[in-house]
Formats: C-alpha cells, structure tokens, sequence
C-alpha cells in the first residue's frame, strides 16, 4: 500500500524554461536593430506679421488661479521675464485679463 500512494503524488513542479528563452532571446532582437536616429529639437516658431513683446511686472503671488494660468499662456511665470507673440485677438484678450501685470510694447 505505501508503494502505492508513492505513484499518486504528483510529480514536482518546475519553472517553465520558456520564459528564461524569451529573455535571452530580446536581447538578440535589440542587436540586429539599428539604433533609432536621435531627433533634433523644433524651431522656435518666429512669428510672421504683426508681434507683441510682453514683459511680466508684477507678481502672480495672491492672485487668481485663472490669471496665473493667463500668465503662463503667454509664457510668462517669473517677474521682469519678456516674450514676443504674435498680435492675435487671442493674445489681446489674455493681455487685457492681465494687464495689470505686464507691461506691452508694440512691434511691427
């Protein structure tokens, strides 16, 4: 009988090689391809027609989370910092939400 219950265990189990092959196999893989080409950083893009240059003069410390938001749309977020942008009614309306905190100089 001991004989018996000795052949009704379940044998032990082992790791699945499968998944060790597939390590070694990524490796393999990453060789054959050519490293990708590193892209070169966009271009600032330069305006075309009418521009603004925008100086930020007073601080966004106790002031509304919107004007904040305002002030880094037109990529300002530090005092005395100055940005040039395209005179669009877009740009216009976030200068007049802010006014009170830059500074605006007109370019051709």
């Amino acid at each position: 009988m001991a004989e018996e219950k000795k052949e009704k265990k379940a044998p032990a189990k082992k790791a699945p090689a499968k998944k060790t092959e597939a390590k070694k196999a990524a490796p393999k893989a990453a060789e054959k391809k050519a490293p990708a080409a590193k892209k070169a950083a966009p271009a600032k893009k330069k305006p075309s027609g009418k521009t603004v240059i925008v100086t930020q003069t007073g601080s966004p410390i106790g002031r509304k989370p919107n004007q904040r938001a305002t002030l880094i749309g037109l990529g300002l977020n530090k005092m005395h910092r100055t940005s040039e942008l395209e005179d669009t009614p877009s740009v216009r309306g976030m200068i007049n939400k802010v006014s009170h905190l830059i500074k605006v100089e007109d370019v051709a």
